[in-house]
């Protein structure tokens, strides 16, 4: 299977120079499974179009298009070539009547496992308070052990005084750590795990053996899950610091150039309720591996938990000195959350009772747009999917039917768009957002299966990974002319050519203004709560 990746990444590095945005036929370019549907969105009037194979130059499957469909927001008019049918295993090409050729592309059973360990493995290279090394195409991915240093507790009272916060992941193209966006990141993750863990499992991340008794994905997810334990409060109340950075962004310097202070937070609630919900997951995620740990951590959800109940009013995080990323929001959604996972952790009615008020008093809402931000839809597909009894009837149903419906929203946002892309806004990350919405489908697929949800979720990775408007993977590394120049410090600062890989942009403001620039973060950096939702579109898609 390695040697058919080499190929098909090395027939894209060729074919580099052609893709940019010339190209005409545009698809997923990490390939297809036999079975699954293919489609190909076409930039000019075609009536028609054939498959050949990359070696023989054979035709295998010759088709009518569909269209013209024309779009506004990119200008363009569109015939789209569906080769569904075509399921026969090799490497393929399309071409038009006219004689242009797409780039080629592979169709096996193994065309996600090397994205997935990729994306997978650069949460790894995300690692924060140790040295780091990997390998891609070639290239050599490393740094020293950095912020050893973490951190001071001079903003909770005690100046000058440091104590441990060494360890998880930086958090995007900085090197500072965050509750709240680590909380929506372990908490796909590890729903990840909950759902995919036979396919996952199968794949080697080739990482440190850091945690001996478990599986690779889980060595990386407990890497984090330690860090975050480290962030409550030491006088034990269960309060825990919504962060720990410098005071401002470090420059594009590598993570142990890094020496400036750093410090833990000033409390909130929304950072302690998404403690509480991840430190519950882990519980019963390491429970098989690791009892000893599982029991810490819901120790410590347990303390949060009380903590909150006791102090039920929302407490904000204040940037006052800091200039880092200030991840403010209130607490309604984490608190729902939390209380999610803590039933489904425990079984115990006082979660289950706390989470159908706080359920009912949203309307059981299910959000289309989703993030950081509103974290409401991990509890309540926590909820949908728990098979535990004791559910309030009318709670469960008015849940259940909001999922499926907006599910099909998003069915039908993908099927008018003629890059099959399921969300209709722009903004700064939403190339996350169209990733996430992949954990929509996957739910309501639980609920109510029908094979249009993960064609839905196959089409937003297709969009991911090639099939848009640049005609370009959204991905450093993978795929076809993926990004070059990520908002992201490693990669600035590094002396390789290519960017640290595995990585999703954010992508546009607009439908076509995604530059590909170093210093545009608002259109090209990298962050785990984006990476999170691609590991798990991946992980589905494994299957």
């Amino acid at each position: 299977m390695k040697k058919n990746w080499l190929i098909f990444l090395l027939s894209i590095s060729c074919l580099e120079a052609y893709a940019q945005n010339t190209s005409n036929v545009r698809f997923n370019s990490l390939g297809f499974v036999p079975q699954q549907m293919k489609e190909a969105t076409i930039i000019k009037k075609c009536d028609s179009f054939v498959v050949k194979d990359a070696a023989t130059h054979e035709m295998v499957f010759a088709g009518k298009t569909r269209g013209p469909i024309f779009q506004q927001d990119v200008n363009q008019e569109a015939w789209i070539a569906d080769f569904s049918a075509f399921t026969n295993r090799g490497n393929y090409y399309i071409e038009l009547p006219d004689g242009e050729k797409s780039t080629v592309f592979p169709v096996n059973e193994n065309v996600y496992h090397e994205p997935f360990e990729t994306v997978m493995r650069g949460f790894y290279l995300w690692r924060c308070g140790t040295d780091v090394h990997g390998k891609h195409n070639g290239e050599i991915f490393s740094h020293a052990a950095c912020h050893l240093d973490d951190g001071y507790d001079d903003y909770l009272g005690n100046k000058g005084f440091k104590r441990d916060g060494t360890g998880g992941w930086h958090d995007a193209g900085d090197y500072g750590k965050y509750v709240v966006n680590a909380g929506i990141t372990l908490g796909i993750l590890f729903m990840a795990w909950e759902h995919f863990q036979p396919d996952i499992e199968k794949i080697s991340l080739d990482i440190p053996d850091t945690a001996p008794k478990l599986p690779d994905y889980l060595k990386e997810l407990k890497w984090e899950t330690d860090w975050i334990l480290k962030m409550q409060y030491p006088d034990g109340s269960g309060r825990v610091s919504h962060k720990l950075t410098r005071v401002e962004f470090a420059p594009f310097i590598m993570p142990e150039e890094d020496k400036e202070k750093r410090y833990f937070t000033e409390w909130s609630s929304a950072a302690t309720a998404d403690f509480v919900a991840i430190t519950a997951m882990a519980a019963r995620i390491f429970a098989p591996f690791d009892k000893a740990f599982s029991e810490k951590c819901l120790k410590a959800a347990r303390l949060s938990y009380q903590y909150l109940k006791a102090h039920p009013e929302n407490k904000p995080f204040v940037q006052g000195d800091f200039k880092t990323g200030g991840y403010q929001t209130s607490d309604e959604d984490d608190r729902l959350w939390a209380a999610a996972e803590m039933w489904q952790t425990t079984g115990e009615e006082e979660f289950l009772k706390d989470f159908e008020k706080r359920a009912s008093k949203m309307n059981c809402r299910i959000d289309e747009d989703w993030d950081w931000g509103n974290v409401s839809n991990l509890g309540m597909f926590t909820y949908s999917l728990c098979e535990r009894k004791g559910k309030n009837k009318n709670v469960e149903q008015t849940i259940r039917q909001n999922i499926i419906a907006v599910a099909q929203k998003i069915v039908n946002n993908a099927q008018k768009d003629i890059y099959r892309r399921p969300l209709k806004r722009y903004y700064w990350g939403c190339n996350g957002t169209v990733a996430r919405q992949t954990i929509n489908l996957f739910v309501a697929d639980c609920l109510n299966s029908d094979k249009v949800y993960k064609e839905t979720a196959s089409d937003a990775v297709a969009h991911l990974f090639g099939r848009n408007y640049y005609n370009r993977s959204y991905v450093t590394g993978i795929g076809i002319n993926p990004p070059m120049h990520p908002h992201d410090r490693r990669s600035g600062a590094d002396k390789n050519r290519a960017p640290w890989p595995g990585y999703l942009v954010g992508g546009g403001h607009t439908a076509t203004d995604w530059v590909d620039e170093q210093n545009d973060y608002a259109r090209n950096e990298i962050a785990i709560n984006w990476q999170a939702p691609l590991v798990f579109a991946l992980g589905w898609m494994l299957k």
